[in-house]
């Protein structure tokens, strides 16, 4: 049985179970036990790699112990054992990165993990499937199970809001190859998901730089991520141990933004950052309040932005996705994209078409990369066309990394072209930081298409709120002196 078929049975078993309830908790039953696997085969290699080496966690609750026999404990006492003494103890284990960094992880995982299948019989038969289906000690299978890990991610863009926690993988992988990390240079996700980015980064070091284990050793130790949401952060790990880093404890179950935006201090500050924050969407009341006052709000888009600014070292690289929104939303909006454009050398956006991200959103997005510590003279726009016979991205038909070969080929000889264009500084200053630049090589049309008709008024709708907001002020302002 190939391994996707292993997977698609696996999630046929559950659907048998009255306890799973759509795909999302589908696919977070079938990643706590992916990772379990995955932390027992990796704890076999490194039991053979050192002498008296210790386990990090308690004997009888790794993988080998209670579910590798497959006539081993079932039904209700499988259940017993599942939710009373598995996840309690991986939840209380007494663990730290620095005294027991493996045991850390663990716990981390299952802080706020739950088992949701309620038939043992069932959940033996998804174990035995695992355990039967999937050799992690085969370079082979392992690299065709992060394969197919990789699908079952981008399954989540069907289940609801967790599509929000998925990249595809042609940009993702277009935004390492530009950013280009290098061996031992600290690399950062603050709001990772599960992990797309992270990953494609080991990838990418792993291929063009690492030749020797003490190399291999540094890769280990250079990329970190946050996640405030449980689900992804198990994905997250997960993908992590499936690519190869045996000590994940750089990624972190944490909401980077409930931090105060000063206390992000000179030690922690990375080489690089990749990330597609959460966008459309806003943070709970009072999270504004770590940010400097000018710059205040609950978007989301938008405080992370301030963030990658923050956290990054002095030539410090970063590629972000951002909405359309935040290029041509004023008020706020404009004093983040000020305070970008002055501490940051703003090179490079390129503009992504309709669909890229549905069928989670239609959202039209950009890809945004900038240098800290020289601020932008001029902003070069590359916007990114369908593929011919193209109207709209889709499931079945998603954005492919070639498509990016124009882009990458024409990155480093800039020329415009009826795909490029760029826009000086003082241009954009005058036009108040509008950042939602036109392709000036193409003419303008009248625009029937619903996506776009949909854009304008939402553009049309954030004026309206800006200015309304400041009328507010005004008048507060005037009765306050009034009083």
């Amino acid at each position: 049985m190939s391994i996707s078929t292993t997977i698609k049975s696996i999630q046929d078993i559950m659907r048998k179970d009255a306890g799973v309830d759509g795909d999302a908790q589908r696919i977070g039953q079938l990643a706590w036990l992916l990772f379990l696997k995955i932390f027992d085969a990796q704890e076999e290699e490194l039991a053979l790699r050192y002498d008296d080496y210790q386990p990090p966690i308690p004997e009888e609750l790794l993988w080998r112990s209670w579910a590798a026999d497959p006539e081993g404990i079932t039904g209700e006492a499988l259940l017993e054992f599942v939710n009373n003494a598995l996840f309690p103890q991986l939840k209380r284990l007494r663990a730290t990165p620095q005294t027991n960094p493996r045991g850390f992880v663990a716990r981390e995982v299952f802080a706020d993990a739950f088992n949701y299948m309620k038939n043992g019989t069932l959940l033996r038969q998804v174990v035995n499937r695992i355990e039967a289906g999937i050799d992690f000690h085969s370079a082979k299978e392992r690299h065709l199970l992060g394969d197919i890990y990789e699908q079952i991610l981008k399954d989540l863009q069907s289940a609801g809001n967790a599509g929000e926690f998925y990249t595809p993988r042609a940009v993702t992988q277009f935004m390492v190859d530009i950013i280009d990390p290098q061996l031992g240079e600290q690399v950062m996700d603050p709001a990772c998901g599960t992990g797309g980015f992270l990953t494609c980064t080991v990838e990418h070091i792993r291929k063009h730089y690492v030749q020797t284990v003490a190399a291999e050793a540094t890769l280990q130790e250079q990329v970190q991520g946050f996640e405030k949401k449980q689900l992804p952060h198990l994905l997250c790990t997960t993908n992590m141990l499936l690519h190869g880093l045996e000590v994940p404890t750089r990624i972190r179950h944490d909401n980077t933004l409930a931090r105060p935006l000063r206390d992000w201090g000179p030690r922690e500050r990375v080489d690089a950052v990749l990330t597609n924050p959460p966008f459309g969407g806003m943070e709970e009341d009072g999270t504004e309040l770590n940010f400097p006052q000018a710059t205040r709000t609950r978007e989301t888009a938008d405080l992370f932005l301030q963030l990658v600014i923050q956290i990054l070292k002095p030539n410090g690289r970063a590629a972000i996705v951002l909405p359309d929104g935040t290029l041509f939303g004023e008020g706020v909006k404009t004093k983040i994209k000020e305070k970008l454009l002055t501490e940051c050398n703003l090179h490079t956006i390129v503009r992504l078409p309709n669909g890229v991200f549905n069928p989670y959103t239609g959202i039209k997005t950009n890809l945004l990369f900038f240098t800290k510590g020289e601020p932008t003279t001029e902003v070069w726009y590359y916007e990114h066309p369908y593929p011919p016979g193209y109207k709209s991205y889709s499931k079945t038909k998603p954005i492919r990394i070639t498509e990016f070969d124009a882009e990458k080929a024409w990155w480093h000889a800039r020329k415009e072209n009826a795909q490029a264009w760029r826009v000086s500084i003082d241009e954009i200053r005058a036009g108040n930081y509008n950042l939602d630049r036109k392709n000036p090589h193409v003419a303008e049309v009248e625009n029937h298409d619903p996506d776009e008709l949909l854009r304008q008024y939402e553009k049309l709708q954030a004026e309206i709120t800006t200015t309304r907001d400041e009328l507010k002020s005004a008048l507060a302002a005037a009765l306050e002196g009034r009083a």
